[in-house]
């Protein structure tokens, strides 16, 4: 005879929960047109004077720029790519 036994899975419902938003997200952000600086600071985690400061005057990103009246927007993808060269000179 062969001996059984009971195999238990817990799961952590907020756990799973945050990783299927954080994929969504990664999923959403990867369709992206257009980006204002809020957005921008959400996805680089760097606050929005940081990247007026430090980034957006660069070059490589002010190229990207769009503006309408007085809103601003950047092509999602090669800003998201101009910041990651900025950030590897670093």
């Amino acid at each position: 005879m062969i001996p059984t036994g009971d195999i238990t899975i817990n799961l952590d419902e907020k756990s799973i929960k945050a990783f299927i938003e954080n994929e969504l997200s990664k999923q959403v952000h990867q369709r992206l047109l257009l980006v204002d600086i809020n957005k921008l600071s959400e996805l680089t985690s760097m606050s929005p004077r940081y990247l007026e400061d430090e980034i957006l005057h660069d070059s490589r990103v002010r190229i990207h720029e769009v503006r309408k009246n007085r809103k601003r927007w950047w092509l999602a993808q090669p800003t998201f790519k101009a910041i990651e060269d900025i950030v590897s000179e670093w």
